[in-house]
């Protein structure tokens, strides 16, 4: 048997219960990212999701909540500065880190505490 990855469809990030509406303050607003409606049997369990430029984002609540502080989705972006920049305007954290050969990249964090990657290939 053969397979091919086509894409990453979504990653899952955590929340503390009742933590949707700081979720939707940070992906959607901050992120522009789009809500979208999760289907009734999963909408029960509570959390959100988001989808924008090719990736989603899963929020899930859970009991006994520690933020990711290490683990990380590495989403690709072009205009890493813009992107910078709003995460700044918006009071979010901007860390750069030169250490990735062929890329520019930052770490932030949603306002839960979970860690994200952003990073833009380097042009010759």
């Amino acid at each position: 048997m053969t397979f091919a990855f086509e894409c990453l469809h979504h990653v899952q990030v955590l929340c503390p219960p009742g933590g949707e509406d700081v979720a939707r303050r940070f992906y959607s607003d901050v992120l522009g990212m789009t809500e979208l409606a999760k289907p009734p049997a999963l909408a029960a369990r509570g959390g959100c999701w988001f989808r924008g430029g090719g990736w989603e984002v899963h929020v899930s609540p859970v009991p006994d909540f520690a933020p990711a502080t290490r683990a990380h989705p590495g989403v690709r972006v072009s205009g890493l500065e813009g992107l910078a920049e709003r995460l700044r305007t918006a009071g979010r954290p901007v860390e750069w880190d030169p250490h990735f050969p062929g890329h520019r990249r930052f770490y932030s964090r949603d306002d839960h505490g979970n860690r994200l990657e952003f990073l833009e290939a380097v042009r010759d």
